[in-house]
């Protein structure tokens, strides 16, 4: 009870969430006039044909009223022939994909659609803050697996890496789990779990009898010798699998929120039938455009990877001179950084302080923790944003930091 006695507004399974950690930071980044490394979204627009695409089909009157509730077909189809095409993952689009009001949509309307109250739901700490409201609104108890920092040298470099112990996800496992919820490549850590860690899965799904969500939405944000594969696509998966795509972050237009899911078509029902009383339909006229978008050459996501490469290195190599311990991501477009190196230990003072103390903004990893000490020494910076800027960032934190 309140003070006055009432009954508290929000409901319990909420309670724990209040504004995001996102909406802090941009505010506070808009107070000082710092950098915003902090809130994942590019600062320059994607590709002048794709935007005009969205133009057209405005100027044509496609997409301005209520479009049909699982998708524009042309989407849905271009959605299917990408999958074929990137990985063999043949897909109806008919009856196999749903279009959603971006991954976020996708992935609540997937867990409420899937888990009942009291199932165990397990997912891979750190993890994006909506993973838990949503199994939260679903009434399901999430059971998180930590990534754990990992270092090693080989040939005389230092690698390192967040980590999952197959052993501590195969014990998480009861007989109340419902469902697996794997993001890879994973936010915030940038880790791409590997073909043997994915086969692992894999195996334990089957054996298991477990239903699992992928979000998969930094697929084309992959580097060096990292390869993303759809869990999907390992035997026995298809059929248990949802994965989650989305066109925000391969095509910089995160505002236009459109995503996607593939499975089955009792699976993909199964989530159209929560979605269509959560948005409805969204994002008309953006879907004829991310259908073209999909449909763009090979060269355009080699040239995009390759421009979030340089970069990422842009970025970490100002973080490593100014005394932060960079975990060098292998996907998406976040570093995490250890920040014990330059004396501190707690992420939150860290971030409220840093744009007083250097002029940028970042996000400290605690928030994507059930258990927030072991997120307290991480911070992750973004660096989706034009070079000039990642440059001007950088020197900022090495004035304030190196010594």
């Amino acid at each position: 009870m309140t003070s006055n006695g009432r009954r508290p507004l929000l409901n319990r399974r909420l309670a724990e969430f209040g504004t995001t950690i996102f909406a802090e930071m941009s505010a506070l980044a808009l107070s000082t006039g710092s950098i915003n490394l902090g809130q994942g979204f590019p600062d320059t627009d994607g590709p002048e044909e794709i935007r005009e695409a969205a133009v057209r089909a405005l100027r044509d009157g496609r997409g301005n009223q209520y479009p049909p509730g699982p998708g524009v077909p042309e989407l849905r189809t271009a959605i299917a022939a990408h999958q074929k095409h990137r990985y063999g993952l043949a897909y109806d689009p008919d009856r196999e994909v749903l279009v959603t009001a971006g991954a976020t949509e996708a992935i609540a309307a997937s867990l409420l659609a899937l888990v009942e109250p009291g199932d165990e739901v397990i997912a891979l700490e750190p993890y994006y803050d909506s993973y838990a409201a949503s199994i939260a609104m679903a009434g399901g108890t999430r059971i998180p697996v930590t990534l754990r920092p990992h270092e090693e040298t080989r040939d005389g470099v230092t690698h390192r890496r967040f980590r999952l112990d197959l052993d501590e996800l195969r014990d998480a496992v009861t007989d109340n789990t419902r469902l697996l919820l794997v993001n890879t490549p994973h936010n915030p850590t940038g880790t791409v779990l590997t073909r043997e860690e994915l086969g692992e899965i894999a195996k334990l799904a089957v054996e298991r009898d477990l239903l699992v969500i992928t979000d998969e939405v930094y697929e084309h944000l992959v580097f060096d010798e990292a390869e993303h594969l759809p869990l999907a696509s390992f035997p026995g998966m298809r059929e248990r699998t949802v994965t989650i795509g989305s066109a925000g972050k391969t095509f910089s237009f995160t505002g236009w929120k459109v995503g996607w899911v593939t499975g089955t078509p009792d699976l993909v029902t199964a989530v159209r039938s929560a979605k269509q009383f959560l948005t409805y339909v969204a994002s008309g006229p953006f879907q004829y455009a991310v259908a073209e978008a999909l449909a763009l050459p090979d060269t355009y996501f080699a040239a995009f990877r390759a421009d979030m490469l340089a970069k990422r290195d842009v970025l970490a190599a100002g973080l490593t001179e100014a005394g932060f311990k960079v975990f060098q991501p292998a996907g998406t477009y976040f570093i995490t950084t250890d920040i014990r190196p330059l004396g501190e230990s707690d992420g939150f003072a860290f971030c409220r302080a840093l744009p007083e103390r250097a002029g940028v903004v970042a996000i400290p990893n605690a928030v994507f923790y059930d258990h927030r000490e072991a997120g307290a020494p991480f911070v992750r910076f973004a660096f989706c944003k034009r070079t000039e800027v990642l440059v001007d960032a950088a020197e900022r934190l090495r004035k304030a930091f190196a010594h």
